[in-house]
C-alpha cells in the first residue's frame, strides 16, 4: 500500500519579513556579481597619493579639446598611481549621434597594436617564466616553416624588437582567402636584411610572435591568453573577437572599410582580420578600467591582489630598453610615441592606430591610459595630430600633477598641446598644394638656370673684363676662331662640288 505523506502547509512571510528576504537575496545576487567581475583599481581622491586635483583637471579640457575639434567622437581615460585609480572618466559618446556616452568602466574599445604588448608579449613573459621558451632560440625551433636562408637566424629577441630584418607588413587581405592562407603568408615573408642588423617596426614580427605562443603552448593564442592572463586579472571585458551582446558599449571604427560594411565589435586592422580576428599584432578588444589593472599589475612586478601572473624579474627584463629605443615587446619614452617629455627614462608603453595608448612610469608609481576611436569618420581635417597631441598632453598633465617627486614639483606651462591645436584642421589639400608649389618653384628654378647656362655659353666669347683661367682663355679663343670662320664662309660664295665639310656644318 502506498504511503502519501502529509504536504507540509505554505510558509507564510509577514510582509516585513518577506520585505527583508527580498533585499537580502538582492544583496546575495550583487555580491556574486560583484566576485566574478572587476571594476578597475580602488579610487582614491589625487592628495591621498601626492597627485594635485587641479592639475589633473587640465586632463579634463585637453582630452575634452580633442572630442570638441572632431579628432574623435569620445574618449576613456584613467590615470592611476600608487595602486589606485585617481582619475577615471568618460568623454563625449561612442559615436558621433551621441547617443550612447562612454564611461572607462563599461565602453569597449579596439586597442589595434596595443595588443602587442597588453596580449602577445605577456603570452612570451608568461611562456618565459615557465622555460617553454627561449629568447635567442630560432624561431624555426618553434615555427619550421619559418626556415631557410636569413631566416635561420631570426631569434624570438628580434622579432620582440623589431630587428627580424621583416618589412612593416604585407597586404594579407589582398592575397589570403583564408585565415590558414593569411599565415602561410606571413611565414613567407622576406627577410630583407641581416637579422639584428637593422630596425622596422613590424606587425609581421608580432604575428609570428603569436604563432610561437601557440606552438610553444599548444593552445590558440586567445584561449592560452584567457587562461594564463586575463581570467586571473578578472580582466573580463577584455578579448578577442567580443560577444555580440558587447557591441552596444563598443565603439565603432571604420564606417567604409574594404570589408564593405561599418564595423563594430569586429577587428579594424584587415590583416588581423584576414588572420581569423586574432593576431599577434592587433585584435584584442577591451575597457580602460581592465587595462587599469593589467597596468597596476605590471608596476607591481607581475602581481595583483596576491595573483601572480609573471615573475618580477621578467617584468624587469622585458620592460628596460634592449636596442635602441625598443625593450622587449614594449616601446619606451625614447621613442616618442605619445608619452610627453616628463616621463622618467624607465617609462614604457605602447600605442594603437585607432587611438590608443598606454603609458607606465615606474619611477613615479604611475600609469596613463587613454581609449579611443579616431579611425570613426573623424570630422578634423588630421586625426592623427589631434591624436599625437592629446596623448602627449595626457602624460605630461598626469605627470605635472605629482607633488611629492624628490626632484621637485615642476612648472606648468601656459598653455599644452590641445591649447594651441595646431596644424589640427589644416586641409590636407593644402599640403598637397604646397608641394605642387614647391615642384613648380623647382621646375622654375631648373629652367632658369638652363637659360642662364645657355645664355653663357653664348656670351662666352665676350670679353668680361674679368680675370680667367688658362682653360677659359683657351675656351674662349676657340670660340672666338670658330665665329670668325664662320662669318668667312658666309661672306665667300657657295661651293660649286658638294663636299663632306659642308654636310658636316649641316649636321652640327
Amino acid at each position: 500500500m502506498l504511503m502519501v505523506g502529509r504536504v507540509p502547509p505554505p510558509v507564510v512571510l509577514s510582509p516585513t519579513a518577506g520585505h527583508l528576504l527580498v533585499l537580502l537575496l538582492a544583496a546575495l545576487v550583487l555580491s556574486a556579481a560583484d566576485m566574478t567581475a572587476t571594476s578597475g583599481l580602488p579610487e582614491r581622491e589625487p592628495a591621498a597619493v601626492g597627485m594635485s586635483s587641479a592639475r589633473l583637471a587640465t586632463i579634463d579640457r585637453v582630452v575634452q579639446r580633442g572630442v570638441d575639434a572632431g579628432g574623435y567622437p569620445g574618449a576613456a581615460v584613467v590615470v592611476g598611481r600608487k595602486g589606485y585609480s585617481v582619475l577615471s572618466r568618460g568623454f563625449g559618446a561612442l559615436d558621433w549621434t551621441g547617443r550612447t556616452r562612454v564611461t572607462s568602466q563599461e565602453s569597449i574599445y579596439d586597442l589595434a597594436s596595443l595588443t602587442k604588448v597588453v596580449a602577445t608579449t605577456t603570452a612570451i613573459m608568461v611562456l618565459y617564466d615557465t622555460g617553454k621558451l627561449d629568447l635567442d632560440a630560432p624561431v624555426s625551433r618553434y615555427l619550421p616553416d619559418f626556415s631557410g636562408g636569413l631566416r635561420d637566424q631570426v631569434t624570438v629577441r628580434h622579432l620582440l624588437t623589431h630587428r627580424a630584418g621583416l618589412p612593416a607588413g604585407r597586404e594579407l587581405w589582398r592575397i589570403a582567402n583564408t585565415p590558414a592562407e593569411a599565415r602561410a603568408a606571413v611565414l613567407a615573408s622576406p627577410i630583407q636584411c641581416t637579422p639584428g642588423s637593422c630596425y622596422e617596426y613590424s606587425d609581421l614580427g608580432a604575428d609570428l610572435l603569436g604563432f610561437v605562443v601557440e606552438s610553444a603552448s599548444g593552445q590558440p593564442l586567445d584561449a592560452f591568453l584567457e587562461r594564463s592572463v586575463f581570467a586571473k586579472l578578472g580582466m573580463t571585458d577584455t578579448q578577442f573577437r567580443p560577444e555580440a551582446m558587447s557591441s552596444v558599449r563598443t565603439a565603432p571604427t571604420e564606417i567604409a572599410p574594404p570589408r564593405g560594411y561599418p564595423l563594430r565589435g569586429e577587428v579594424h586592422d584587415e590583416n588581423a582580420y584576414a588572420l581569423g580576428g586574432v593576431a599577434g599584432h592587433a585584435g584584442l578588444f577591451s575597457t580602460a578600467d581592465d587595462l587599469s589593472v593589467f597596468a597596476q599589475m605590471m608596476l607591481d612586478g607581475g602581481v595583483y591582489n596576491g595573483v601572480r601572473v609573471v615573475s618580477d624579474s621578467a617584468v624587469a627584463l622585458f620592460t628596460k630598453r634592449a636596442a635602441g629605443h625598443r625593450a622587449l615587446g614594449w616601446d619606451t619614452c625614447d621613442g616618442g610615441a605619445g608619452c610627453g617629455q616628463y616621463m622618467s627614462e624607465r617609462a614604457f608603453g605602447h600605442t594603437g592606430f585607432t587611438g590608443t595608448s598606454l603609458w607606465i612610469d615606474p619611477d613615479r608609481q604611475m600609469f596613463v591610459i587613454l581609449l579611443t576611436n579616431r579611425v570613426h569618420a573623424a570630422r578634423a581635417r588630421r586625426p592623427s595630430k589631434v591624436i599625437a597631441d592629446v596623448r602627449n598632453d595626457l602624460a605630461d598633465a598626469a605627470v605635472l600633477a605629482v607633488m611629492d617627486d624628490p626632484s621637485g614639483v615642476m612648472a606648468m606651462p601656459v598653455s599644452f598641446r590641445a591649447d594651441l591645436a595646431q596644424d589640427w584642421n589644416r586641409p590636407l589639400r593644402s599640403s598637397r598644394a604646397s608641394r605642387a608649389a614647391a615642384r613648380r618653384r623647382n621646375a622654375a628654378k631648373r629652367s632658369a638656370s638652363k637659360r642662364s647656362a645657355s645664355k653663357r655659353a653664348t656670351t662666352a666669347g665676350k670679353p668680361s673684363g674679368k680675370k680667367t683661367s688658362a682653360k677659359t682663355s683657351k675656351s674662349t679663343a676657340k670660340a672666338k676662331s670658330t665665329a670668325k670662320s664662320s662669318a668667312s664662309a658666309k661672306k665667300k660664295p657657295p661651293a660649286k662640288k658638294s663636299g663632306g665639310k659642308k654636310s658636316t656644318k649641316k649636321r652640327r
